[in-house]
């Protein structure tokens, strides 16, 4: 069974962060207030806390497999369909990828299909999908 977890982060505007996590990437909205919204995201908690003038700065980035990994990120692990179908959602949208979807350690152990891309506020979501979940946390 999943266990769920709760992330929250800081937006700048709530409400392009509804239309970005509610329109864009289709996560239901749960409960919220003038302050903050609770989105379900693939059966996961996350919440968009207004911070007034949350930094847009672009985040560090680290090494990995060719690509700068932006840091601090967040996001899911999905069932390869699913990543497939949210990668051709995300480029119908017109949404700029920081790391286009690809799969990263092509015939090498922990084999992933992954993509980076920013929220309004710029916020690093990673969304990742194994062939074989079995490589999640493969050495």
């Amino acid at each position: 069974m999943l266990t769920p977890f709760h992330i929250a982060f800081p937006v700048d505007d709530l409400d392009a962060a509804r239309s970005f996590y509610g329109t864009t990437l289709g996560c239901a909205e749960g409960r919220s207030s003038s302050q903050w919204i609770d989105f379900d995201l693939f059966g996961h908690q996350i919440v968009a806390h207004l911070k007034p003038g949350a930094s847009k700065d672009k985040a560090h980035n680290n090494p990995v497999d060719g690509h700068e990994v932006p840091v601090p990120h967040f996001g899911v692990v999905l069932p390869m369909e699913t990543w497939e179908m949210l990668a051709e959602r995300l480029r119908r949208a017109g949404i700029a990828f920081v790391i286009e979807p690809y799969i990263r350690f092509k015939g090498e152990v922990g084999e992933q299909a992954t993509m980076f891309f920013l929220d309004p506020a710029g916020n690093a979501l990673e969304f990742k999908a194994f062939a074989d979940i079995n490589q999640l946390f493969a050495k």
